[in-house]
């Protein structure tokens, strides 16, 4: 009996050092991952390979894309969810900042489409901007990957530890980011200088941690691991040659110093995967599925001792990712928002669409967003959602725009105000919070300028002031002019040229719904100067149509989703105004009180994204007794500028149709033949009468006129070639557009 617990006790006793044994073949393992750009989609190929054989990553190192791949993954998704995210959201496009137009405001919408270059000033000097983006898509998306860990200040909290690297741009010092928020780090260390924005965080300026080190292996030795696995995808110093872009050459100046030293990483790297990228760039984003499966094939090089390496680890102990809600719908509980000086929570709540106490679905939080970023009063808009009892606190940090003033440059030619050149001023808060003000002159055959002053005052009534002054010549059929004072009536029918001067102040109030819906009161003073001058006997002599100054008052109600201003592929328009003239100076001795109603409708939709149709509606009605042709509805011609009573319409001279009243619809059919490039065909239909409707025959007594055109849109505007005719006569017009309207 003695000898038998003697065996009992020996055997165990080596139950127990093979445990100890076992317990010691367990081993930390630490992945690095390099930057690279698109070629860091390699990254989510080898994450594949590891977790196929087995490998349990206990540390995550990641530089530039090595830090969003790896950040990513230590919050929480697994490889195979990450390749569906890289498949879902297009990572080239985020660089571009690009905003769809239905977040822009309506000023925006009416005004921002006449700048082809746009460029700070600063101290009276004209800056150049710091980078092509300010990297606030990246970052928006990089914040919604992540919701789930927004409450996590210390990434060794995270599903798997994590840090990153990024570089202080005013020391040149390498910072290790493994505290803080994460969606913040990520973007902090993917910010190539010239492509991305700085990232400023704790007061220092952080851009691309590329540029210190691209691979920080020596970092991931410091945290303990037993053994580490480099994947690197830089691919080293480029050949001349493939050196073609501004950020491709940064990233060869930065690689001089840190490829010195390659090697030595690579030695201290127990397993290295270098994916076989040639052909692949830093850009090459459309091409993201085949640079995940070079990095499986390059991990299926190195399987069996990945496998090795997952048969010293306890299973017991491997790290399962699960998954995790995704958040369809918000109570915000709190919002608080940092960082804003020159514009008000008022004013930010109201752009962001958000209350205390609301629900509101995500789509519409993450549109909030794009409508802030969309004023451009923001380099940085970075939000946090932290669950709370009773709801999610919403916490902002904003950083405004240093630069408040702005010169714009645009040009245009057209038919009726001919050559001419725009020069716009603007600058911000110049007298209040919220407010601008934004000067157009424009030089060229025709001077024109535009004046604007708006305080937004958030949630209540805001406050515009538009003052304009607009000029240009054209041949006028005459029997559309009044009889000038003290002159004998002029033929019917004969063509006048004459000079058309409008000076026009209107004072408003307007208020706004999600940037969609705009209403709007105000009053108004207009002085028009029309006049020809015909020479008799070398005497010239001055005849004057109207010389009059009005005071008005207006309403206005205004909708706008077109996708775009010019070449609209879906969306809705619609533009009303009613105008009361209420008082006049009255140079022809006519005038009584009288009022117009005006109305333009517009719809567009598309099918197979190549063809549109585009059915254009307005309508004009004047109610009362106008005796003063001058203020009659005018159409003819072709003009998206048009101001007053003027109206475009195919197949007629400009302003060779007039009437009291008009209804006029036109149909565009819209194929876009190459991007940017579009073939159209427009038939448009008019009746004017003072009685539009006609007991419901509206088809009586109809004009017609028809459009062939060609436009391209440019970075310059709009460029088109345009040919029209109607079938009542052999009249037919050729017009030329070229750049933004204004």
């Amino acid at each position: 009996m003695r000898y038998f617990f003697i065996v009992l006790l020996l055997l165990a006793s080596s139950l127990k050092a093979q445990d100890t044994l076992q317990q010691k073949k367990d081993v930390k393992v630490g992945l690095v991952l390099s930057g690279g750009g698109a070629k860091g989609f390699a990254h989510v190929g080898v994450l594949k390979k590891l977790e196929e054989a087995g490998v349990r990553v206990d540390y995550i190192a990641g530089t530039s894309m090595g830090a969003i791949i790896g950040g990513l993954y230590a919050s929480g998704y697994n490889a195979i969810e990450l390749d569906s995210v890289l498949r879902v959201h297009d990572l080239g496009g985020l660089v571009k900042d690009e905003l769809p137009r239905e977040v822009s405001s309506f000023y925006q919408k009416e005004n921002g489409g006449k700048y082809a270059i746009s460029l700070p000033l600063v101290k009276r000097k004209i800056e150049l901007p710091s980078a092509v983006s300010k990297g606030q898509s990246a970052f928006n998306i990089f914040s919604q990957l992540t919701e789930h860990v927004h409450e996590v200040n210390d990434f060794s909290k995270l599903s798997i530890p994590f840090f990153c690297i990024a570089t202080d741009l005013e020391t040149g010092e390498e910072v290790i980011l493994d505290k803080g928020f994460l969606p913040e780090a990520i973007r902090a260390s993917g910010s190539l200088p010239g492509l991305l924005t700085p990232v400023i965080l704790d007061g220092q300026v952080l851009v691309d941690g590329g540029i210190v080190d691209n691979f920080p292996v020596e970092k991931m030795k410091e945290k303990g691991v037993d053994y580490i696995i480099g994947v690197n995808v830089s691919g080293g110093l480029k050949d001349i040659e493939n050196l073609n872009t501004l950020p491709e050459i940064l990233i060869q100046i930065a690689g001089f110093q840190m490829y010195d030293k390659w090697e030595d990483k690579i030695n201290q790297s127990d397993i290295y995967i270098s994916p076989e990228l040639t052909g692949f760039n830093t850009f090459s984003f459309d091409q993201g599925v085949e640079i995940i499966k070079r990095g499986e094939t390059a991990a299926e090089k190195v399987m069996v001792q990945l496998k090795e390496l997952a048969s010293k680890q306890q299973k017991d102990t491997l790290r399962t990712i699960s998954s995790f809600p995704k958040v369809e719908e918000l109570l915000i509980k709190e919002i608080v928002i940092k960082g804003n000086r020159n514009y008000t929570d008022k004013y930010c709540i109201k752009k962001l669409g958000i209350a205390e106490g609301e629900v509101i679905s995500h789509k519409e939080f993450m549109r909030g967003i794009d409508v802030l970023t969309a004023t451009n009063n923001f380099a940085s808009i970075y939000y946090k959602l932290t669950p709370e009892q009773g709801g999610t606190k919403v916490e902002f940090e904003v950083r405004e725009n240093p630069e408040r003033t702005f010169i714009q440059f645009g040009g245009h030619y057209d038919d009726l105000y001919k050559t001419g050149v725009l020069v716009n001023f603007t600058t911000k808060h110049l007298l209040f919070k919220n407010d601008f003000i934004s000067a157009d002159f424009v030089i060229g055959d025709n001077l024109r300028y535009n004046l604007d002053y708006f305080y937004d005052n958030g949630f209540n009534w805001s406050v515009g002031v538009n003052t304009r002054y607009n000029s240009f010549k054209a041949d006028i059929v005459s029997s559309i002019l009044p009889v000038a004072r003290n002159n004998d009536p002029l033929d019917s029918g004969l063509k006048i040229p004459i000079r058309y001067y409008d000076f026009t102040t209107r004072f408003f109030l307007q208020s706004t719904v999600k940037d969609k819906w705009a209403f709007g009161v105000g009053i108004e003073h207009k002085y028009l100067n029309i006049f020809t001058d015909e020479v008799i006997e070398s005497n010239t002599y001055r005849i004057h149509f109207e010389k009059s100054h009005y005071m008005n008052f207006f309403g206005k109600v205004m909708f706008d989703t077109y996708d775009t201003k010019y070449f609209p592929k879906k969306g809705f328009y619609l533009n009303t105004e009613y105008l009361l003239y209420v008082v006049s100076s009255d140079y022809n001795n006519n005038f009584v009180p009288f009022s117009q109603l005006y109305g333009r409708l517009g719809i567009a939709h598309s099918f197979f994204d190549k063809l549109t149709l585009h059915l254009l509606s307005e309508a004009g009605l004047t109610i009362g007794n106008n005796e003063n042709q001058v203020l009659d509805f005018h159409l003819g011609g072709y003009n998206e500028n048009y101001i007053n009573t003027f109206v475009p319409f195919y197949g007629y001279g400009f302003a060779e149709l007039n009437e009291s009243a008009f209804l006029r619809t036109a149909l565009t059919i819209r194929y876009e033949l190459f991007k940017k490039n579009f073939l159209s065909f427009t038939g448009n239909f008019a009746r004017l009468n003072n009685d539009i409707w006609n007991d419901g025959r509206i088809f009586e007594d109809t004009k017609t006129g028809y459009a062939a055109g060609y436009g391209v849109n440019t970075i310059l505007g709009p460029v088109e070639l345009i040919y029209s005719w109607n079938p009542d006569n052999n009249n037919n017009f050729w017009y030329v557009n070229v750049g933004f309207w204004f």
